[in-house]
């Protein structure tokens, strides 16, 4: 509302907030059960391996070191565009 921005065929108000409550719910259990997945698939990993329990890096570990990547990138991209360079990974 703030910005102008619709979904369409999607009426304005409780509508659009019922309609994103509704993808929120649908998006988040599929969503919490893949990152569980993924932070614990190396345990699993390593123990059908049989490769020591002693590995630095866990499915979680892994899992922010990624974000935090992605998002640093985000953030050179985003500073490089204010100042009207070219992207830094393209």
């Amino acid at each position: 509302k703030k910005y102008g921005g619709f979904i369409p065929g999607i009426r304005a108000g409780k509508p659009t907030a019922d309609y994103l409550d509704y993808v929120l719910t649908r998006l988040t259990a599929p969503g919490s059960l893949y990152l569980g997945l993924i932070a614990v698939l190396p345990v699993f990993a390593f123990g059908s391996l049989g490769v020591s329990s002693n590995f630095i890096f866990g499915g979680t570990s892994l899992l922010i070191i990624v974000g935090v990547g992605l998002d640093t990138v985000k953030q050179i991209e985003a500073q490089l565009q204010q100042r009207n360079y070219e992207g830094f990974l393209r």
